[in-house]
């Protein structure tokens, strides 16, 4: 197999063949049948977390599952499905989820493993959603874990280290509408002096920035219809945006504080539209709420050394859960996220000039994104990192599914 790449195009995948079964008992013998086996999803990572030495796996094919249970408020699904083709379903069913990524077009199973998140003071990643999930197991069975279970918290997100997922449940709640604003100019200083007042006067709310300039977009979600025209310095925004300043903001969910179901607003593309196709690189870093300010400090000096490389930063904020893996593990979160151009040689200067002021402030990489620490530096970072790879060994003792990037940065 060749030519098969990544989302981003910046990953040509080394495994030698893609296999796509259509049922379950199929993927089971096929698991059972290989020595080396890794999962692709939507192919929304930015580094070799999916790259297999042996057989690549989608789940995309195997029957669709799309149960809503009323009484208990759950949905369960399959493993391929995507985030707008679960939501839809949801809502035209009088249910949403707590929250979305910024992308409806991403694989649930994929985005959970890697703990994916959106914005909001109150909100946990989207794993923290996950009640149950069922699994092909290295010997080719089928495990199941639910949220009472001991082992669970370490499961949901598993960079794929566990098995390959099948099916997962997923706690519902009432559906909600959001209007969504866009205020332009926010002084860059208000993130710091105000940065309660910023994130918290909405559902969710996403602050994008180049670090140089001093007028920061913010895109507030709010399930209220008050929203003010000016706001902290800032200003309603007299026409719709793209989050890169300049990019013509067709593929973006709709703006101007028209009400709509959560589905169509938490997300900042449109799943009919693909926003983008490559062409660029991602990074994300997580600090721990209360030194969010420093780091904002740290990067406004930054700026001028990211000029011409940054597309466009993204800064968001996520509460605290207890998924082992989960970047805002024990903690309250401000996630900073980094789009750049797909130059990784001239970006990974910059990563480790980030590094280098972030990790020192209690910053966790994102394990699917572009960074530059190493496994040791991964160990500190994420406390229950010894507790993880005791759970591999636990399933996975032959390391059916371990791979280059997992011997790297979670050896064991």
């Amino acid at each position: 197999m060749t030519g098969l790449r990544n989302w981003a195009g910046n990953i040509e995948f080394g495994a030698k063949t893609l296999d796509v079964p259509e049922s379950v008992q199929e993927l089971q013998e096929l698991v059972a049948a290989n020595d080396k086996v890794r999962v692709l999803g939507s192919g929304h990572s930015f580094n070799r977390i999916a790259d297999s030495p042996g057989r690549l796996v989608s789940v995309a094919d195997l029957p669709q599952v799309l149960e809503i249970d009323e009484e208990a408020r759950t949905v369960t699904i399959s493993a391929g499905l995507r985030y707008g083709e679960v939501t839809a379903a949801v809502q035209a069913q009088g249910f949403a989820l707590h929250n979305l990524g910024s992308l409806p077009h991403i694989s649930v199973a994929g985005a959970c493993a890697t703990g994916t998140h959106g914005s909001g003071d109150t909100n946990k990643p989207l794993a923290a959603a996950v009640s149950g999930m069922v699994f092909v197991g290295a010997d080719g069975e089928l495990a199941e874990l639910k949220r009472d279970d001991p082992d669970f918290a370490g499961a949901v997100i598993s960079l794929g280290a566990l098995g390959v997922m099948v099916r997962m449940t997923l706690d519902l709640e009432p559906a909600y509408e959001i209007s969504q604003v866009v205020y332009d100019d926010l002084p860059v200083e208000r993130l710091s002096t105000d940065l309660d007042e910023v994130f918290g006067t909405a559902y969710s709310v996403s602050a994008f920035t180049d670090w140089v300039d001093p007028g920061v977009m913010v895109w507030r979600k709010s399930k209220d219809t008050s929203f003010e025209p000016e706001w902290l310095g800032a200003r309603i925004a007299d026409g719709a945006r793209h989050p890169i300043k300049g990019m013509p903001a067709d593929f973006a969910t709709e703006q101007g504080g028209v009400r709509g179901p959560w589905n169509e607003r938490l997300p900042h593309f449109r799943l009919e539209f693909t926003p983008s196709n490559g062409e660029e690189l991602q990074s994300e870093y997580f600090v721990p709420r209360e030194r969010a300010a420093e780091a904002f400090t740290e990067l406004r000096a930054l700026g001028n050394q990211m000029a011409g490389l940054l597309q466009v930063s993204e800064v968001r904020t996520i509460a605290a859960d207890e998924l082992w893996l989960s970047p805002s593990q024990g903690r309250d979160t401000v996630a900073l996220h980094f789009t750049w151009i797909r130059d990784e040689q001239a970006v990974r200067p910059v990563l480790e000039r980030i590094e280098e002021k972030l990790l020192p402030l209690g910053a966790r990489p994102h394990w699917g994104k572009v960074f530059t620490a190493d496994a040791g530096v991964l160990r500190d970072c994420y406390p229950k990192v010894p507790d993880f790879t005791a759970l591999t060994a636990k399933y996975d003792p032959a390391g059916k599914f371990r791979n280059a990037y997992l011997e790297t940065y979670l050896p064991r």
